[in-house]
C-alpha cells in the first residue's frame, strides 16, 4: 500500500496521511476503478473499513477510519457532538488578520448528479472557524493592478463541519486559498502553477485530537505536510511555522 501512509492503527481504528488528489472513496466525478482510499485500506486489512469523516479529493492530510462498526459509530457520534478537534493549514490571498473567529452559516452544497432530488433552498446552516496567521510574504510578481501579490500562512480550527467549510469562510473574508478552483481566485492560481510548478490545493488538515472511543484514551494524530509544500514553505522562509 505504498501510496499511503498510515499514522495510526490498533484493533478499532486506522487513520492515513491522505495525499492530494486522492479520493476518499468510489465517486462519479472520477472513472470507475479510480483509487481511494477506502478501497486501498480495505487491500491492506483484508477486511472492511468504515468511513468515519471525509476530506475533499484537493486536500491532503490525516483522516480517520474505523475497523468495526461499533467503533464508527461512536466516532460519528463525536463528531456530530463537535468532540473531535481538528487543525488544517492553508495559504490565503493577501495578509488576513492575526487571527479571529469567522462565524458565518453556510448553505448546504449539493450536486446534482449525487444528490439529484436534494433542496436547493435549504436554509444556510451555522459555521464557525477559528483562525491565526502564522506567517507572510510578499511576491515580486504582478497580479491584475497590483504590482505585486501577498499571501499568508494561516492555521485554521473548524468547530463546525460544513462542506467546503475552510475555502468558502476564508472567501468570505476575502482571502480566498490558493490552488481553490472552486472558491479561490484563478489569477493567483495560475502563479502558483507557473512559478513554482504547484498544481494543488493549498490545505492540509495537520491534527486530529479525539478520545478513543474504546480506551478512553486522548489520541492526538499529527501529519506533517508533503515534500512540495514543504519545499515551497521553506522557500518562503516559513519553515518552523508549521509540521513538516
Amino acid at each position: 500500500m505504498s501510496e499511503l501512509k498510515i499514522l495510526f492503527e490498533d484493533e478499532y481504528l486506522v487513520a492515513i496521511d491522505k495525499p492530494s488528489g486522492l479520493l476518499v472513496h468510489p465517486s462519479w466525478i472520477a472513472p470507475a476503478y479510480t483509487p481511494n482510499a477506502v478501497a486501498l485500506l480495505r487491500d491492506y486489512l483484508q477486511d472492511t473499513v468504515y468511513t468515519i469523516h471525509r476530506l475533499d479529493r484537493a486536500t491532503s492530510g490525516v483522516i480517520l477510519f474505523a475497523k468495526q462498526k461499533q467503533a464508527a459509530h461512536d466516532m460519528n457520534l463525536a463528531f456530530a457532538e463537535r468532540q473531535v478537534r481538528k487543525t488544517y493549514l492553508c495559504v490565503t490571498r493577501g495578509y488576513t488578520p492575526e487571527e479571529g473567529l469567522i462565524d458565518y452559516a453556510l448553505k448546504p452544497i449539493f450536486d446534482k448528479k449525487a444528490d439529484p432530488f436534494a433542496d436547493p433552498d435549504k436554509p444556510a446552516k451555522e459555521a464557525q472557524s477559528e483562525f491565526r496567521r502564522l506567517g507572510t510574504i510578499e511576491l515580486p510578481f504582478a497580479v491584475s493592478r497590483y504590482p505585486s501579490a501577498r499571501y499568508s500562512l494561516v492555521e485554521v480550527k473548524p468547530h463546525t463541519g460544513r462542506k467546503h467549510q475552510i475555502r468558502r469562510h476564508l472567501k468570505h473574508i476575502f482571502h480566498p486559498l490558493v490552488g481553490d478552483t472552486a472558491h479561490g481566485d484563478g489569477k493567483h492560481n495560475r502563479l502558483f502553477r507557473e512559478k513554482f510548478d504547484l498544481h494543488r490545493l493549498l490545505l492540509m488538515a495537520t491534527e486530529l485530537e479525539f478520545t478513543h472511543p474504546v480506551s478512553g484514551e486522548l489520541i492526538h494524530l499529527q501529519c506533517p505536510v508533503d515534500a512540495a509544500c514543504d519545499r515551497l514553505f521553506q522557500r518562503f522562509g516559513w519553515d518552523g511555522l508549521y509540521l513538516s
